[in-house]
């Protein structure tokens, strides 16, 4: 779980300071930088993925991006490019873990900080690329339990927590020193630490690590493998499944019906209803008419095929269903298997959706984010959930504890040029507040008109019509058809 996450110099993201619960929601308005948050948050998972610092810089550029050089991830101002750029995350990891040659892994805290920081660094070899990342510093290490705690204000349980946090740790598991020389830790006093020359790494030392010498950091880096970003793609979510597939939720939806039957046959003796009612069930909150969902098993061609059934037993297989109704359908599923744990954040969940039905997804999403009403477990892991938008009408149904405002600000470095940088701010009263008070609140009013300028002035205009006319309950029951604003009490 990321509870806090760091970035300089990374495209527009400068000494930017972001601090996430289990259900977040980004607002802001298209080009802000919203998904340059998540692009950093992939970059940082593709590196403890395993990949080259090439191949991770590589999968977070613009598609339609010009430029093959890498330094285009790099913050820029007019011709001048960032030196460097810098991630620091805090998370809390699980209590356990299993390596990539399935050895076991048991974690000695729960509460870490992972930083790192890159170069750019020209390299004539890789044309193509114009340069290479160089490896500057790289640490790993424990979050003491009382600062931890002292910095968790989101709303939770004292079960929850206890059942998340344990451990404690006196010295690093990665650390960096003046002469770029990267030191990598046994958990324990056993054994000696392994030191590394930073300069010529192609990938990150938390990339290497297994469960027998770094359990901890072994724990850590499935943690930020588990970061991902979400891209629900349709054609995806209506092709079939062979009975082979391996069950489990791609990024893109892709074998949605595998992973369906597989955990309805694993849970299917476990309780009274089946999980194909259940989430029928949920359906119904999006459609009126589903009555049932299955899996169809084709014995000749070995497919298994999504269908929906209707009250009147007319059946709709997955190519027929809307794009909307088959996102939904896959948060529903996801929302449902205990096996999808870790980061997963969503770009406008609303696209697809009729904006009656809004409340349905957003009460979908936070409910794949833990409860932190209750203990970690089987039931109730350890995921999270950010989304981004540009809808007021998914801000007037979001919790303010739960919204972060993207806005674009001025900047004047220190070569006293001018530049826009993303700042994320919060509504006021809310637990980021207790915290960051470095940073100004914003007003809920004013991110909706920020948002929809055209509906907060035609609300405001009904109110002024509505005092003058004497008619202000009727102006009230129009106006609450549009976002809330902060106005005066009318009459």
């Amino acid at each position: 779980m990321l509870t806090r996450l760091k970035v300089s110099g990374f495209k527009n993201l400068v000494d930017v300071d972001v601090r996430f619960g289990p259900f977040t929601c980004i607002a802001g308005v298209n080009g802000v930088g919203k998904s340059n948050l998540f692009d950093a948050i992939r970059f940082i998972s593709a590196l403890a993925n395993g990949k080259t610092f090439a191949e991770a810089a590589m999968s977070v550029r613009e598609e339609d991006s010009t430029s093959s050089d890498i330094r285009s991830l790099f913050h820029r101002v007019g011709n001048e490019y960032a030196e460097k750029m810098s991630f620091e995350a805090e998370m809390i990891i699980p209590k356990e873990g299993i390596d990539d040659l399935g050895q076991p892994a048991k974690a000695t805290i729960t509460s870490l900080r992972y930083a790192l920081m890159l170069a750019y660094r020209m390299d004539k070899t890789l044309s193509s690329l114009g340069g290479s990342l160089e490896l500057i510093e790289e640490r790993l290490e424990h979050i003491g339990l009382k600062e931890t705690t002292k910095y968790l204000k989101f709303t939770r349980k004292p079960a929850w927590r206890k059942s998340v946090l344990q451990g404690r740790r006196a010295t690093s598991f990665i650390s960096t020193n003046e002469n770029q020389i990267i030191r990598l830790s046994q958990d324990g006093s056993r054994g000696r630490a392994k030191s590394i020359l930073a300069a010529n790494l192609p990938r990150t030392v938390l990339s290497t690590v297994n469960a027998i010498e770094s359990p901890t950091a072994l724990i850590a880096r499935r943690e930020m493998q588990s970061w991902r970003l979400l891209q629900l793609e349709p054609a995806a979510l209506r092709k079939p499944d062979k009975f082979m597939t391996k069950p489990g939720l791609g990024a893109n939806g892709s074998h949605l019906p595998a992973t369906l039957y597989h955990l309805a046959q694993s849970q299917k003796n476990n309780s009274d209803s089946s999980v194909y009612e259940r989430i029928a069930s949920r359906l119904s909150e999006l459609i009126d008419d589903v009555y049932d969902l299955q899996i169809d098993r084709d014995e000749k061609r070995e497919l298994l095929t999504l269908q929906i059934k209707d009250r009147y037993e007319t059946i709709y297989p997955a190519h027929s269903l809307s794009d909307g109704t088959l996102r939904f359908l896959a948060l529903a599923v996801l929302e449902r298997d205990p096996n999808a744990s870790g980061l997963l954040c969503l770009e406008e969940p609303e696209n697809g959706i009729h904006p009656d039905r809004i409340p349905a997804i957003l009460e979908l999403l936070k409910d794949i984010a833990t409860d932190t009403d209750e203990p970690v477990s089987d039931d109730n892991p350890l995921r999270q959930v950010i989304i981004n938008t540009h809808s007021p009408a998914v801000v007037r149904q979001v919790p303010e504890d739960s919204l972060l405002v993207a806005e674009l600000k001025e900047m004047v470095d220190q070569n006293k040029k001018i530049f826009k940088r993303t700042c994320f701010s919060f509504l006021p009263q809310t637990w980021r507040s207790e915290i960051q008070t470095d940073i100004h609140p914003v007003a809920l009013g004013k991110l909706l008109a920020y948002l929809d300028p055209y509906l907060f002035r035609l609300r405001c205009a009904l109110f002024r019509f509505g005092c003058r006319k004497h008619g202000c309950c009727l102006m009230k029951e129009l106006s609450d058809m549009l976002p809330t604003i902060e106005t005066e009490q009318c009459c």
